[in-house]
């Protein structure tokens, strides 16, 4: 809004205390004829096409695709703009199976935390197991900083590895992690 990029906006949140913060925030910067909040469970509270962008940040994969799933019809054409702090692989899967594909993925690097950025599209994609992982276009373009941030996951999936065969659990998942975050230091996209 401030950078006149977008001229409105909804701001929507399950809880009171944050949607509160954020309204607090609205009036602080005089924004609140530019900005509408709503109490909402997912997209609940979203007129069908109301919107033409969507963006979910700083929860997990699978809370942003269960929100997703439950919207997906008031989301109409919508954008998606998303940012997980976990289960990305289990977002992108789950983004292609309710009619979306990746179009962009950024890296973003703050301090010595990494998040991915997706900005995804109605349309139709598959992902193999290691673009799950490691992210289709993130693999093909191999921006800078991908090979610290592959391998920054390949020694938090080792790590994890070693917790589940020590704790006697299956590793088969972390096993293939392992693999793909290998494969993509090697230079392998497949």
């Amino acid at each position: 809004i401030q950078s006149k990029r977008i001229s409105h906006a909804v701001a929507m949140d399950i809880g009171k205390g944050p949607l509160l913060r954020a309204q607090e925030h609205i009036a602080k910067y005089q924004l609140g004829a530019y900005i509408e909040t709503r109490l909402s469970d997912g997209a609940k509270e979203l007129c069908c096409g109301e919107v033409s962008s969507v963006v979910i940040a700083g929860m997990g994969g699978s809370t942003i695709a269960s929100i997703l799933e439950r919207g997906r019809e008031k989301l109409g054409a919508a954008r998606l703009i998303l940012q997980a702090n976990v289960a990305i692989p289990e977002l992108r899967e789950r983004l292609c199976a309710i009619g979306y594909r990746i179009s962009a993925e950024k890296l973003v690097r703050d301090g010595r935390r990494y998040y991915v950025i997706l900005l995804a599209e109605r349309g139709e994609a598959q992902y193999s197991a290691i673009e799950r992982i490691a992210g289709p276009i993130l693999m093909r373009e191999r921006p800078r900083g991908f090979e610290d941030y592959a391998a920054y996951r390949l020694g938090i999936a080792k790590k994890a590895h070693a917790g589940a065969i020590r704790g006697g659990e299956d590793a088969s998942e972390l096993e293939e992690e392992i693999r793909a975050w290998e494969a993509c230091l090697n230079g392998k996209n497949s």
